[in-house]
């Protein structure tokens, strides 16, 4: 049976990271991040890129440490009150080709103590990509229903994510999706335990929670005109 990809030793980090979060504290451990956080996101973001790419070949799969998949540890406090330097998660997004930023159609994987997810789809377009899914959900009804309906989407994801407290302006308030139409973020999440994310295969349910929600990537990357 394959090795884990993540180990007590990810978590252990993480929560002493929570525990003392300062650049020296950071530096003096540098060597267990490297080694039991950033090296396992490395080896999963590897061997998962071929799993990614039988979905769709549009998907990214980037190992580097720096400038892939894997985001930075390190937090921009720049317009922030929290002045934290560190995040005290791991976070790993496999974006579309397309995508120059995070608010891009994808798949996301989020380790940290008590709040490990899957999240998939799109969290916070922009306004242009915002309305053209809107545009999508009211033009092919059918489809959308389709995308978040299906019982293998049912069984392993829920969709999450922000809504307006209003109706968009000119969409009708009695609209039979309007709780769709008035969301934020067009995402679906599961959680995981830290058992479960341990276990040897977890790599392999990460995929089938992927697959399970890829009707609903996939529909969104019509609405914004990306190939799947």
């Amino acid at each position: 049976m394959a090795e884990p990809h993540f180990s007590n030793e990810t978590f252990s980090f993480l929560s002493d990271l929570k525990a003392n979060n300062s650049r020296d504290w950071f530096q003096a451990n540098k060597d267990r991040f490297h080694q039991h956080v950033q090296e396992p996101a490395v080896r999963f973001v590897t061997d998962f890129a071929p799993v990614l790419g039988r979905m769709s070949g549009h998907f990214r799969a980037d190992p580097r440490p720096v400038g892939g998949s894997i985001f930075r540890i390190y937090r921009d406090t720049r317009f922030s009150t929290d002045k934290s330097p560190y995040k005290t998660h791991l976070g790993i997004q496999f974006r579309h080709e397309a995508a120059k930023t995070a608010h891009a159609p994808g798949f996301y994987l989020h380790i940290e103590p008590g709040t490990s997810f899957v999240g998939l789809g799109i969290w916070r377009p922009d306004g242009p990509a915002t309305k053209n899914i809107r545009a999508h959900i009211i033009e092919n009804p059918a489809g959308w229903k389709k995308a978040v309906g299906g019982k293998r989407f049912r069984d392993r994801l829920e969709l999450a994510g922000d809504s307006l407290v209003r109706p968009p302006r000119g969409i009708d308030a009695d609209h039979p999706l309007i709780d769709d139409l008035m969301r934020k973020d067009f995402i679906a999440t599961t959680t995981f335990t830290k058992k479960a994310v341990l276990e040897p295969g977890f790599s392999h349910e990460f995929a089938a929670v992927c697959s399970a929600g890829s009707p609903l990537v996939k529909y969104l990357c019509e609405a914004l005109a990306l190939p799947y």
